[in-house]
């Protein structure tokens, strides 16, 4: 019978449950009324249930009431979710299909499978806190999808009880799409093609996605399919509209009108300096020595913000894509190419409006005085780095004949000389890095893999951008122009302990509160090592994540107090937002954009650089899992590059691709990791795999879907610099499959109906679903004898992480 507890739903609880318990409403407003966080048992007590039956049933309730964003639960206490901020948010969802909310500048918040079925990777949402577990971390509610960044997908089609369904093929895009039959016969397409689809219905706690087919990509090579499949799957603005286009084809060529108001600065010898493969040229350069003595350097920027202006058709789109998106062989463009790769790049022998940052320095290299102007210019000469580089180590011919160009770039390698020197002071990191690029065959797939070399005319031109990014942080500050700074922070307390942990096995001293020239003696102490890129990539991951900010608080790695992005308009969105800015100042109007305006304008773009870069990594390492099916059985030897519990992340010192070996694949021991040395350790023969040891390796398995590499060992060749003259390891007769390599790591927890207990959720083979995991293997035993026969007693059997041989 029920109780008398003032319930607005009683009779329907009645209705509905032969032993009615406490409405939600009930329990929300209950909570509302005691204005303080309650317990399941204190809840009992409140409503006096009288048997266990009622007891559970409101425990599931109240768990229920958590999955479905009511309640938030901190440890054991409940309180209602509404009394909690909404934040917004982008969904990540990783390989493994697990997803987090995160959240600008707070702690990501993680999500439960059923809210992970309303959205793709990419998805902006607003989330709200409903849980903390027991391992302190948040987990939350999914309240609003505010944008959804995937509109088509390209995916394969699969089949599942005479439904159709189109599955990504990214496995960061978890999300299957139900397509209707007659579709795919419409299509002529059948099971295991590759098919275009736009998405008519997202998706619902309930329901898949629905969609129709665009393009059939039966006929296409999958290395021309890749790239424009993850345009589709990252959200990324391909094609221009047509307004857009209209919009930039309608400029002309600066006129004599628009060079009103600038410096004509058409005879001095400015020259660009990029890659062979360059076609939008953005900086322009330029430095003689002083009368006084010290030098002069003109850094012409091209002028976006005369063509881009606010409230267009152009601004728009440009502000929505944020960044051009540089895959291996293809570029993305910020602009259309009738504007970044004509009137506003810096082509030679034209004129061209531009930004300038005119500087001062002294002989020693200090910044003594800049200013900033609207400019008009010519350009002498469009040169590579190489032919500067081989201009620089004597071959004179390699630039043109051109005495003022000779000039001009004699006095920048002296300056460079002595900006070398103050870099080095201020301790700049400068990791040793390798960085590729790749050559291609006529259908877009991998020919070679090449290390890229940083010659001096790269560093001088870097310089040559610093001075002028930091000049123009340093201007904003000085007159109090509202624009985004770019912000690196000093790393976090929990990273620079591991990485202390790892440099005192090294030898070298690391304090606990690191500056840049702890960083950089750790550097300069490692670089000639053989081992130098892997010690520096741990380095590395300890940093912080860059982004755009409109508080100032300086670079870490760079070692400024105040930097800014002022030198890529062309493709870079805060760019252009800057010379915008310092052109208002100039010009004493009062600025567009500032205070919450500007701050959520550094969150969109750091999204995007972000969605960017994720986008071109997907596409590269996708590239090169294609190119290494060719090397399956193939041998080659590579270095240790990252250790984890689960294996050994290997990079091919010819290829320059990374695989790895699963920790069951190390040979007959147990080995346990120790973060420390970053090494996998035997605890039965000592045998000890660390950080930049190298190996000769077999290439054992690709996985394309998963874009995983597998290795199997066949060498241990160094361990910390040491040649090892021993037999090859023995190792598991079996290699282990990608899928069961790469699936180490925890899964999230699966919620059951009362939104409390992980069930596991068994997996149908052919359903189109990433939300389930595959079982694992248990190893078979033996069945005991049922004889009771004293034996001797043997010898303990040690423990491996190789998988169990079983007796055929």
């Amino acid at each position: 019978m029920i109780k008398n507890w003032g319930d607005p739903e009683a009779k329907a609880e009645a209705e509905r449950y032969d032993n009615p318990i406490p409405s939600r409403t009930l329990i929300l407003t209950t909570l509302e009324q005691l204005q303080t966080a309650q317990s399941h048992a204190e809840l009992v007590d409140h409503f006096n249930l009288p048997d266990q039956k009622s007891i559970d049933a409101l425990n599931h309730r109240l768990s229920a009431m958590v999955r479905d964003g009511q309640l938030m639960k901190d440890g054991f206490k409940f309180q209602p979710a509404t009394d909690l901020p909404s934040h917004e948010a982008t969904v990540y969802i990783n390989s493994k299909g697990l997803g987090t909310a995160n959240i600008a500048g707070q702690n990501d918040i993680l999500l439960a499978e059923r809210e992970l079925r309303l959205v793709f990777n990419g998805d902006r949402v607003k989330v709200r806190q409903t849980s903390v577990d027991r391992k302190g971390k948040a987990w939350g509610f999914i309240s609003e999808v505010v944008q959804h960044r995937v509109k088509q997908i390209i995916g394969k089609v699969v089949e599942h009880q005479g439904e159709y369904f189109i599955q990504p093929s990214n496995p960061n895009q978890h999300q299957p799409i139900t397509l209707e039959k007659e579709l795919i016969e419409h299509a002529n397409a059948k099971v295991g093609d590759m098919l275009r689809v736009a998405i008519d219905d997202y998706p619902t706690r309930e329901e898949l996605a629905t969609g129709h087919v665009i393009q059939s990509m039966a006929d296409k090579a999958d290395t021309e399919i890749i790239i424009p499949q993850t345009i589709l799957e990252f959200g990324l603005p391909y094609e221009f509209p047509d307004a857009v286009i209209k919009e930039a084809e309608s400029f002309k060529e600066p006129s004599a009108q628009d060079h009103k108001g600038r410096v004509d600065l058409r005879d001095l010898p400015l020259v660009t300096i990029d890659g062979e493969d360059a076609r939008d040229f953005d900086d322009a350069v330029y430095a003689e020595k002083r009368p006084g003595g010290g030098y002069r350097v003109v850094v012409a920027i091209a002028d976006v913000s005369h063509y881009v202006r606010l409230d267009s058709a152009l601004n728009e789109e440009a502000e929505d894509r944020g960044t051009s998106v540089y895959f291996p062989h293809f570029v993305l463009p910020m602009l259309p190419e009738a504007l970044s790769n004509g009137l506003c790049s810096l082509n030679p022998h034209l004129d061209r409006l531009c930004m300038v940052c005119d500087l001062k320095l002294s002989r020693a290299g200090k910044v003594t005085g800049y200013e900033f102007y609207p400019a008009v210019m010519h350009s002498k000469a469009r040169l590579t780095y190489t032919q500067v580089s081989e201009y620089f180590d004597g071959t004179t011919d390699a630039i043109p004949q051109d005495k003022s160009i000779h000039k001009s770039l004699n006095t920048l390698f002296q300056l460079y000389q002595t900006l070398k020197g103050l870099r080095a002071e201020r301790h700049a990191m400068e990791f040793e890095t390798i960085e590729t690029y790749m050559t291609f065959d006529e259908l877009g797939g991998i020919k070679e893999i090449l290390p890229r070399t940083r010659n001096v005319a790269h560093k001088l031109i870097e310089e040559c951008m610093l001075l002028a990014n930091v000049a123009a942080a340093e201007y904003a500050l000085e007159h109090d122009i509202p624009m985004l700074y770019r912000v690196h922070e000093a790393p976090e307390f929990s990273r620079i302990q591991k990485v202390r942990d790892f440099v005192k096995l090294l030898g070298l001293p690391f304090p606990e509160q690191p500056t840049q020239a702890d960083y950089q003696r750790v550097i300069e102490a490692t670089k000639d090592r053989l081992d130098a890129p892997s010690i520096h990539a741990v380095l590395l991951r300890s940093m912080m994540q860059a982004y755009y900010g409109a508080k100032n608080s300086g670079h870490y790695g760079l070692a400024y107090e105040a930097y800014t992005h002022f030198t890529s308009p062309i493709r870079r969105y805060p760019d252009l937002l800057l010379h915008r800015a310092i052109k208002t100042h100039l010009q004493q109007k009062p600025h567009t954009l500032s205070g919450a305006a500007l701050d959520d304008a550094g969150e969109h773009f750091s999204q995007t650089e972000r969605r960017a870069d994720e986008a071109s990594r997907s596409v590269t390492t996708w590239l090169k899992c294609h190119y290494m099916q060719q090397h399956l059985g193939d041998e080659f030897v590579g270095l240790i590059s990252a250790v984890t519990e689960f294996g050994l992340f290997v990079t091919l010192k010819d290829l320059y691709v990374d695989g790895m070996i699963h920790v069951s694949q190390l040979g007959e021991d147990y080995f346990l990791y120790d973060q420390a040395s970053q090494s996998l350790v035997g605890q039965n023969r000592g045998q000890a795999f660390s950080l930049g040891d190298e190996v000769k390796i077999k290439v054992a398995g690709v996985n394309l879907e998963e874009r995983k590499i597998d290795f199997q060992l066949i060498q241990q060749l160094t361990h910390l610099g040491r040649v090892i003259r021993q037999k090859a390891p023995r190792t598991a007769s079996k290699t282990l499959p990608t899928e069961d390599v790469f699936s180490k790591a925890p899964a999230l927890a699966k919620l059951s109906e009362d939104g409390e207990k992980p069930v596991t959720k068994k997996k149908d083979k052919n359903k189109p679903s990433s939300y389930t995991k595959k079982p694992s293997k248990k190893s078979a035993s033996k069945p005991e004898s049922k004889e009771k026969v004293k034996k001797k007693a043997k010898p303990k059997k040690k423990k491996s992480n190789a998988k169990v041989k079983q007796d055929a």
